[in-house]
């Protein structure tokens, strides 16, 4: 499928890896709208960020995931929906996994019968490497067990089961993308990369949950171009396809990297209050990408080291736009 012309609806539009997608989208060609939680001030977040010209070229839909209603009337006239929308916090899914489960499971529930009831064309489902929990053996395929430790991670389940079975029962043409840990630019200091960077620019000293966990970084514009050639390919239909770069490192040497690149020594402290429950931290993920490479000839270009220092020369130009003393949850 060529999505250059095609009528598409991003849902999660307006966040950190959406926006990303939308821009990436326009350059195609596409004709994207976005689906924006309503709020009475019109904030488009980080669609704000993306360049002139393409916003320009967007339609901006203001709406609620869990209101069906809503969904629906969003996906009138789409060919391809790319549902990013979802609660992401981890720390805020152990304050109110009510809200996790609506937004997550109702909303994907929406975003599906919209999907049927339009006839789209290609629906592309978001998933997230946390339903895994601390793998059994890596790397992790897709036949991996998913065994979610927090409520974030078993909202995310649920939503991937009813993408299943939508597409197993009506013949919904669904692929679920299973992103690892996407970071980079516009990225907020919910995720460690820019919590690390920013504390580092801007204090001697940086507070952190844990040094021990590994994690499969995937610079956001790799995690794109999977989104894109998922929704291009016909072989990834009634697939999950999993979006990582093969390569896990601890919070730790991700600090030492950015020590190094930075040229800056900084003290590291292990703040009690960012620290997930015990049994709720996952302490390794590390993607087996090759179905990614085989159905679709995807693989991340963007190393690690590279993509760091990208995120620190936006984190160093944006600096007032992010609160060193505040932590984010």
């Amino acid at each position: 499928m060529d999505l250059g012309k095609k009528r598409i609806l991003v849902t999660g539009s307006s966040g950190f890896i959406g926006s990303h997608l939308v821009e990436e989208l326009v350059k195609k060609g596409a004709l994207v709208r976005c689906f924006v939680k309503y709020n009475s001030n019109h904030d488009i977040e980080n669609l704000r960020k993306i360049s002139s010209e393409a916003l320009k070229k967007v339609e901006i839909f203001m709406g609620d995931l869990k209101n069906i209603e809503s969904v629906n009337n969003s996906m009138k006239g789409v060919d391809v929906v790319f549902h990013l929308g979802a609660q992401i916090s981890i720390p805020y899914s152990y304050e109110d996994p009510r809200d996790f489960l609506e937004t997550n499971v109702l909303g994907t529930l929406n975003v599906l019968e919209a999907a049927k009831q339009n006839k789209v064309e290609r629906i592309v489902v978001t998933s997230t490497s946390e339903v895994y929990g601390t793998a059994l053996y890596t790397p992790i395929d897709e036949k991996h067990p998913l065994q979610p430790q927090s409520p974030y991670a078993a909202s995310k389940v649920g939503a991937d089961k009813l993408a299943e079975s939508f597409q197993k029962t009506y013949n919904l043409p669904i692929t679920i993308i299973r992103p690892f840990n996407t970071y980079g630019p516009r990225q907020s200091m919910r995720a460690v990369i820019p919590t690390i960077i920013v504390q580092a620019l801007t204090k001697d000293k940086i507070k952190i949950g844990s040094l021990t966990p590994k994690r499969d970084f995937n610079y956001v514009k790799d995690t794109v171009d999977g989104f894109i050639k998922i929704a291009e390919s016909p072989d990834t239909i009634g697939k999950t396809v999993n979006v990582g770069s093969g390569r896990a490192v601890s919070i730790g040497e991700i600090i030492e990297m950015i020590k190094k690149i930075l040229g800056k020594d900084f003290k590291v402290e292990i703040d009690d209050e960012r620290k997930r429950p015990e049994n709720s931290e996952v302490m390794v993920l590390l993607s087996n990408n090759s179905l990614a490479k085989d159905l679709m000839s995807w693989e991340p270009k963007t190393s690690l080291e590279e993509g760091l220092k990208e995120s620190i020369n936006y984190v160093r130009e944006n600096i007032k736009d992010y609160n060193p003393d505040f932590y984010h949850v």
